[in-house]
């Protein structure tokens, strides 16, 4: 089976894309989101928010039938 990236149901504070990623990852989510803060504050060209809206409509969520 192949491993797919979705949006979390669980770990998430907004929409679940960096909870999902973690999971996909499997790494804390929390490193997950601090390391994707320091990218949107620190560098200039990173476009932060609107990748995390485009991933939030493009990312499918999770199906609860789905073992992570």
């Amino acid at each position: 089976m192949t491993k797919k990236l979705y949006k979390s149901n669980t770990d998430k504070m907004l929409c679940g894309v960096l909870g999902g990623l973690a999971e996909y990852l499997k790494v804390d989510s929390t490193l997950i989101r601090i390391l994707y803060a320091a990218l949107c504050v620190f560098s200039a060209g990173f476009p932060g928010l609107v990748l995390y809206i485009i991933c939030a409509i493009v990312i499918p969520p999770a199906p609860f039938d789905v073992e992570q």
